[in-house]
């Protein structure tokens, strides 16, 4: 098995998940989605002796940017990663939904964006980018397919037992369920899948028994 492992810092007042990930035998670390308690990140990557590499977004929504100002005032040398299709969210109070909350939340722009099927090298880490719209309009999919078990980094596309909404602007269930289905569930049945609320799971649990893109749906 290769060794990597992964930290999950949950931000109120949405319940979202952050996260830091990295290689055992290395002392740089992807932050991914930092929502509002980027003081808690800081406080894990300091502790581990951990320094940001790169700092990836797989969606545009408040609760998974919220942070990215923070960070990059923090860590300015770690890039800011997003799908090309969500760019423009990080900019736009309305369409990353902060504004419906009073907070007309930006984020500082992308230094790359991202497409699907582009691999990317960060933190000792190859990743697969797949775009899976149907929660947002451009939501990735980080995907290290090259480890043993593979690791899914999959924001609020997948959860545990469920799927992202799909009632926000841009959204549709069945470009969802199919972007699952073709680029999710034909990775191995032991790819770990941290997702952007909820506990960690697996592809082959959840083709087994989600009751939205499982074998029974």
């Amino acid at each position: 098995m290769d060794s990597y492992q992964f930290e999950t810092i949950v931000s109120a007042p949405f319940d979202q998940n952050a996260y830091v990930v990295w290689r055992s035998d290395r002392t740089d670390a992807l932050v991914v989605d930092p929502g509002f308690d980027t003081d808690s990140i800081d406080r894990f990557l300091a502790r581990k002796g951990l320094t940001v590499a790169a700092i990836l977004n797989t969606h545009g929504h408040a609760d998974h940017i919220a942070g990215n100002r923070t960070m990059k005032l923090r860590h300015p040398s770690a890039p800011l990663v997003i799908g090309r299709g969500e760019s423009q969210l990080l900019e736009d109070p309305k369409l990353n939904l902060s504004a419906g909350f009073g907070l007309n939340l930006t984020s500082p722009p992308a230094d790359r964006l991202v497409d699907d099927g582009e691999r990317i090298e960060l933190a000792g880490f190859d990743l697969l980018v797949r775009e899976i719209p149907g929660h947002s309009p451009g939501s990735v999919v980080y995907i290290a397919d090259q480890l043993s078990p593979p690791l899914a980094i999959v924001g609020d596309v997948l959860f545990a037992g469920s799927v992202g909404r799909s009632d926000f602007p841009g959204g549709s269930s069945q470009t969802l369920y199919s972007g699952i289905r073709s680029k999710l569930f034909t990775l191995p049945d032991s790819t770990v899948v941290i997702s952007g609320h909820g506990p960690v799971t697996t592809t082959g649990q959840e083709k087994l028994d989600n009751p939205y893109v499982g074998q029974g749906a």
